[in-house]
């Protein structure tokens, strides 16, 4: 696929939101009523404990620092080159700016190993059962990127969202600096992949045996290179237990 000649645009940032979050992927085609976000309060086990089991992916929001950059740095080339990842993981580079939320989304929701769930959590014929047919795991990271940014539905979708009045903050202006940004952990085939359209390839965090309480060991290594950060979020989906 050849390169688009057009600059990648500029979206509104998403807010980490449940109950928003859970609105935005039932509009993209994701079912709800088995499987949603919910808020994860600490990495400690007393709210491990409190999060519905299984959990198929979890977000976490991170603030952008010099740490956090000069460890992204080392990770490109002490880490990537020298990692081996599974080509069963589905990865999408970001080109857009600030839409890291909806890439995280992406990645959550395309890397589902839910035993039982088989296809049932897409619905056929959804923008995301569209979008994935279109984007397969064998197409490189950028041309997926290529085709989102093309994408005026899911860019009207994200703008609503970014929108709506389950929002906690407004949206503040388009140019407006943004420091934060979302980050997805999955699990694939028994391996733990911290996945992030910023960084040159997924990180491989080995192998996991139980996944919430090893990606909010992920979690725990970025607040240690930032300890005096507070701005850290996380939200797991996870079997949906209110029937």
């Amino acid at each position: 696929m050849s390169s688009p000649t057009c600059t990648p645009g500029r979206w509104f940032p998403l807010e980490s939101n449940p109950p928003l979050l859970n609105s935005y992927i039932s509009d993209m085609g994701f079912d709800t009523d088995q499987f949603q976000f919910v808020d994860v309060f600490s990495t400690e086990s007393w709210a491990l404990e409190m999060v519905p089991q299984p959990v198929a992916a979890v977000i976490m929001l991170y603030p952008i620092s010099p740490p956090q950059e000069a460890h992204r740095a080392t990770e490109n080339t002490d880490v990537i080159p020298k990692q081996q990842v599974s080509d069963k993981v589905w990865y999408i580079k970001q080109r857009i700016g600030n839409a890291c939320g909806t890439i995280g989304i992406l990645h959550a929701l395309g890397n589902l190993s839910v035993k039982d769930a088989g296809d049932t959590l897409i619905k056929k014929g959804s923008w995301l059962d569209r979008f994935y047919s279109g984007c397969p795991r064998s197409l490189s990271p950028t041309e997926k990127a290529y085709i989102l940014e093309s994408d005026k539905d899911i860019e009207t979708m994200h703008d609503a969202a970014t929108a709506d009045d389950a929002n906690q903050t407004g949206r503040g202006n388009l140019d407006d600096a943004v420091n934060t940004h979302f980050v997805a952990l999955v699990n694939v085939d028994g391996e733990l992949f911290e996945l992030d359209g910023r960084k040159e390839a997924p990180i491989h965090h080995g192998s996991t045996t139980s996944f919430l309480k090893d990606a909010c060991g992920v979690v725990d290594k970025f607040m240690q290179r930032d300890p005096g950060e507070l701005r850290f979020t996380i939200v797991a989906l996870a079997a949906n237990k209110s029937e």
